[in-house]
């Protein structure tokens, strides 16, 4: 048995919590590899809406065990809220839930140093969500982090105060008035409080060790797909630095965030958007800044499921995605938002970029002041909403995906035709 990867191939928000969502009935076990809460996987069934931030989008399924790896970082206070919606709508979260011990966990004092770090940087704002993320990560490469498994041992509160007083010393450097700073609308003293309460209530859920789970479950022959956050193009190491996320979003982070070696590895499962958005600060050749682009914001609903960000949306990008396909090993796309290009007549696709006269097929090391090169074709003007198989999907469509495959290699195998599990068409067997 091999673990399966399901990722995202842009800028994040490609719809990877649906796609789990429809994949779960398929797998013993849906494991979260990397990011913490900054990431947001919506899920929907008929009137039941589900944002994820933390937990794996495999939760709504009772016989489905979901595994936070080692890789993830976890803010207690965040998930207990997550746990409390899940339940409020009769989903027992904990117990379809597990955590690697090595998971790192974010302090009150990582979002304090994030929010005055990211003010500091004025107009050169990375377009952090604030959630801590990158303080987490930096203390974790620094080998100063604390993990959840040291939660049950003695001496944590004095290491938690340590880490605390020396996160405050340096969040003082900057000049940021943090007591005016609110966390999720509370204070840092209130915040730090709850976050203690939430610790406590988190401890309670069942914690293994992450790698050896994992691969009892493999030699015992579990079904294992490990779920990807943020996308390709946010990779630490080969997104658009440093307007990136902290951790490795591509499939070799499934490697270390869960504990598996390369030979473990299965189908690769991408994710792409019929379209490109992207959250915040950084480049984006196909950026849409005229009332095309924001017939597509407000068509696709676009905007940040984790901090309500309005995306920044654009033509679908060939050249970025035929590098994600290539960093990542893609198997199959799947291929999400197809119903909300129904609104556009003439539809452009980025083949190219161009920079001072030369024109690019790849992606460079700058990625900053690149001007799209753009194909287009004919939409299929048509409400695809309700379509059900492949019959049904207008030929413009068709074209439109030939066009994808041919340009990456790989075969577009499903199709999302809206946010509800069921507008899902699957065009190929996988």
């Amino acid at each position: 048995m091999k673990v399966d990867v399901l990722l995202g191939l842009q800028w994040g928000d490609e719809g990877k919590g649906k796609i789990v969502d429809v994949l779960a009935p398929r797998y013993d076990i849906v494991a979260r590899f990397q990011g913490g809460p900054n990431a947001g996987h919506t899920i929907k069934s008929g009137d039941c809406k589900v944002i994820l931030h933390t937990i794996p989008s495999g939760i709504l399924f009772p016989d489905t065990t979901n595994l936070i790896g080692n890789g993830v970082i976890i803010d207690p206070l965040i998930m207990l809220k997550e746990i409390n919606e899940l339940k409020s709508i009769g989903i027992n979260a904990p117990a379809g839930l597990i955590i690697s011990r090595k998971a790192h966990l974010i302090l009150p004092s990582h979002r304090l140093l994030d929010a005055v770090q990211e003010i500091s940087r004025g107009a050169g704002k990375i377009g952090s969500t604030l959630k801590g993320i990158g303080p987490t990560y930096t203390d974790k490469i620094a080998r100063q982090g604390l993990r959840i498994g040291e939660f049950h041992e003695s001496g944590f509160s004095a290491r938690y105060i340590e880490h605390r007083d020396a996160h405050l010393r340096q969040a003082a450097q900057y000049k940021v008035d943090i007591s005016t700073l609110k966390f999720d609308g509370l204070d840092f003293d209130t915040y730090e409080k709850q976050w203690f309460d939430a610790l406590k209530a988190i401890g309670e859920i069942e914690q293994v060790d992450g790698e050896y789970y994992i691969h009892h479950s493999l030699w015992n022959r579990k079904t294992i797909l490990a779920e990807g956050a943020q996308g390709t193009m946010l990779d630490i190491d080969f997104g658009s630095y440093p307007f990136v996320t902290s951790s490795n979003t591509i499939t070799a982070g499934v490697c270390t965030g869960l504990g598996l070696a390369p030979s473990n590895i299965g189908k690769v499962f991408g994710i792409v958007k019929a379209y490109c958005t992207r959250v915040g600060s950084g480049p984006f050749p196909t950026e849409l800044t005229d009332a095309t682009g924001e017939l597509l914001r407000g068509t696709g609903n676009e905007f940040g499921s984790t901090t309500g960000r309005p995306r920044r949306c654009g033509w679908l990008d060939l050249v970025a995605l035929k590098y994600s396909v290539m960093m990542n090993g893609v198997t199959h796309l799947f291929m999400t938002k197809a119903d909300v290009l129904s609104v556009i007549q003439n539809i452009g696709i980025c083949t190219s970029y161009q920079r001072d006269g030369i024109e690019l097929d790849y992606v460079p090391f700058n990625q900053e002041n690149l001007l799209p090169n753009l194909i287009h074709r004919h939409g299929w003007n048509r409400d695809i909403s309700q379509a059900t198989c492949t019959q049904e999907i207008p030929e413009e469509l068709h074209d439109y995906i030939r066009l994808i495959e041919q340009a990456t290699g790989v075969p577009v195998a499903i199709v999302s035709v809206g946010p509800d599990r069921a507008q899902t068409i699957f065009t190929r067997p996988f």
